[in-house]
């Protein structure tokens, strides 16, 4: 059974064999990742085409006679001031990951980190008063074999004055359990979390499998 560092301490926490112990899923979680970046696009890049700029309503001149290039408007593409060919226009990129897959991918993502010890637990109680000096240390102190930056702090929903003492610091990053997804764990160098935390993401990365137990009793989901 994996298990994690418990921060401050000698003791160490039990991980879930199912949530922790997930071979790796490269196809999985690069489509995860992929799906959860796009989400975040806003997606409001515009440019105008020749009907949106103003002006142009009268030909320039007229068709024949003057020497010169036919033209119907001073807002054609190719004159200066004229509206944009094929420009970027409002869209979404959200594109849809199925919910096993999805689960499939955080499982991926949790078993890296459980696999080469940049996972570690900590108790929220040292941080009832902001303490940013207390979070820094915490860090430093971490006898953890990979950088302990860029890392990722999580949380439960409970717990958000924990918060205050981690969000200053450079190359750290707060997110509470049901917020954090596979992007944020992938890109972090190491993750440290409550065990009310560590509880939720192991409870939300087995979802689909817990499902399946009772069903295949023949009792139906819970």
């Amino acid at each position: 059974m994996p298990d994690a560092p418990i921060l401050g301490g000698s003791k160490k926490a039990k991980l879930d064999d199912v949530a922790f112990g997930a071979a790796f899923n490269r196809a999985l979680v690069h489509e995860s990742v992929r799906a959860e970046l796009n989400a975040r696009r806003q997606g409001t890049h515009a440019t105008k085409t020749r009907g949106n700029v103003r002006g142009g309503g009268a030909k320039p001149w007229r068709q024949k006679g003057t020497g010169r290039a036919r033209a119907g408007s001073s807002r054609s593409p190719i004159w200066t001031g004229g509206g944009t060919i094929f420009g970027p226009s409002p869209r979404h990129y959200t594109f849809k990951v199925n919910r096993k897959e999805r689960r499939a991918a955080l499982r991926s993502a949790l078993s890296v980190h459980a696999d080469r010890g940049s996972l570690a637990v900590f108790d929220p109680a040292a941080f009832d008063t902001p303490a940013t000096r207390a979070a820094a240390k915490l860090l430093a102190d971490w006898k953890s074999p990979h950088p302990p930056t860029p890392a990722l702090v999580v949380l439960s929903d409970e717990q958000e004055r924990v918060a205050l003492s981690f969000r200053n610091l450079s190359r750290v990053s707060v997110l509470p359990a049901q917020m954090v997804g596979v992007a944020d764990i992938i890109g972090a160098a190491a993750v440290i979390c409550t065990q009310e935390a560590l509880d939720a993401l192991t409870a939300r990365a087995k979802g689909d499998a817990a499902r399946a137990a009772p069903e295949a009793t023949g009792k139906g989901p819970a």
